[in-house]
């Protein structure tokens, strides 16, 4: 029998688009034979849809044929199992069990432990980082603060809130300086390059910084490493065990790799299995170098250091971890995970021998067995302490925890 697997993307979050992208990559890939897909749609509305046309691109060009070839649907648990529900009609029948989701997401509201919580609450088995890992994963300012904690290199930083910045601008402006241009600028939430700006000197600082406040209310500053090369790593795993990709250089015309470089594509799209998918590859278009040109011990050292920021940020399933290295000082830096990457990283694993189609059944066995470990723990106790509860109606009581 198949395993019904709910595809989840898109949500309210500037990286919505980036999300479809890796979403239908994801499920051109799924082995058919094994898993009965049902792609899980959230519109910029948080309205969720359901239907198997979600997985052909040409439904996402025309928000109005969307909403003639899906349905509106919740998720709900009814005994134990779970199912997809119509949210409209008189009675609101179920569209199709589900046993297990495969959220592919990006940025504030859902692969920022938001989502995750709600599956969480639900109780239904799903893929990736939990809200510890997806939460710390998704805030630059406090992933930074972890790492300072367990002595894993990054670059020098400061951050601010945006009512900081209007209320002290001389303040920040002066830290900044402090840091030494030129400078990167960054939301601290987002990711997909969105909002970040190269700055070179002080002049160009307030345009930047006013340009992340437009995208969040934290906003953090890093000294920016000018002799660079920029590799990535991904990571597949839990807490017990890591196992690290391939390693990719990472190259761009610009100073740093803009949301262009990874995801806008000039391709056109194709027809597989009588699904028209679409024509960007995502993350996989980046102009790379694989394997990264860079010495043994430093290729060692990246890998290594990905088993302790995943270890140290709770994470599950699959991450990519970005570093900087600075060639004139032989130093590598953390810069940020990505606990849902661009197009799931797949390129980054395919040259070591593990296909695109293993890689999701790897995730998706992984978080089976933490679903089945989890299972074993206690989370509540059979009793009912408030019959005992000796309140007095209407008047607060005097119950302590």
């Amino acid at each position: 029998m198949k395993i019904k697997l709910g595809v989840i993307f898109g949500g309210e979050s500037v990286e919505h688009e980036v999300s479809i992208i890796s979403a239908l990559q994801a499920m051109e890939h799924i082995n058919q034979e094994k898993y009965d897909i049902m792609p899980i749609y959230i519109s910029k509305d948080r309205t969720w849809y359901a239907g198997k046309l979600l997985m052909d691109i040409d439904v996402f060009r025309n928000f109005d044929d969307l909403k003639k070839y899906a349905k509106k649907v919740t998720l709900v648990k009814k005994k134990d199992k779970f199912y997809l529900q119509k949210v409209t009609g008189l009675f609101r029948s179920d569209i199709t069990d589900i046993d297990i989701v495969l959220p592919i997401v990006h940025g504030n509201n859902v692969e920022d432990g938001s989502l995750q919580g709600y599956l969480d609450s639900i109780g239904i088995p799903y893929v990736g980082s939990k809200v510890l890992g997806s939460a710390l994963g998704q805030d630059k300012v406090v992933m930074k603060q972890v790492f300072e904690s367990m002595n894993i290199p990054v670059v020098e930083y400061t951050w601010f809130y945006d009512i900081e910045y209007n209320e002290s601008r001389d303040t920040i402006l002066n830290k900044i300086k402090k840091l030494g241009y030129p400078v990167v600028v960054k939301p601290a939430t987002l990711g997909s390059s969105v909002g970040i700006t190269f700055v070179k000197d002080e002049l160009n600082i307030t345009n930047a910084i006013e340009e992340a406040i437009k995208y969040d209310k934290k906003i953090v500053v890093e000294k920016a490493v000018e002799d660079l090369t920029e590799v990535n790593c991904s990571v597949l795993g839990n807490y017990m065990h890591q196992e690290t990709s391939a390693l990719e250089e990472v190259t761009s015309e610009h100073n740093l790799l803009t949301y262009q470089d990874k995801y806008i594509g000039n391709s056109k799209g194709k027809t597989k299995g009588g699904i028209k998918s679409l024509g960007s590859k995502g993350m996989a278009s980046a102009s790379r170098v694989i394997p990264a040109r860079i010495s043994e011990k430093t290729e060692n050292e990246i890998k290594d250091l990905s088993k302790q920021v995943f270890k140290a940020l709770n994470l599950s399933g699959l991450c990519r971890i970005d570093y900087l290295i600075d060639k004139k000082k032989n130093k590598v830096y953390v810069n940020e995970p990505n606990t849902i990457p661009g197009s799931l990283a797949f390129y980054l694993w395919e040259p070591i021998g593990k296909s695109y189609e293993q890689l999701l059944d790897d995730m998706i066995n992984i978080a089976i067995k933490e679903y089945k470990n989890k299972q074993k723990k206690t989370y509540s106790f059979d009793t009912n302490i408030l019959s005992n509860y000796n309140g007095v109606k209407g008047a607060k009581g005097k119950f302590k925890r």
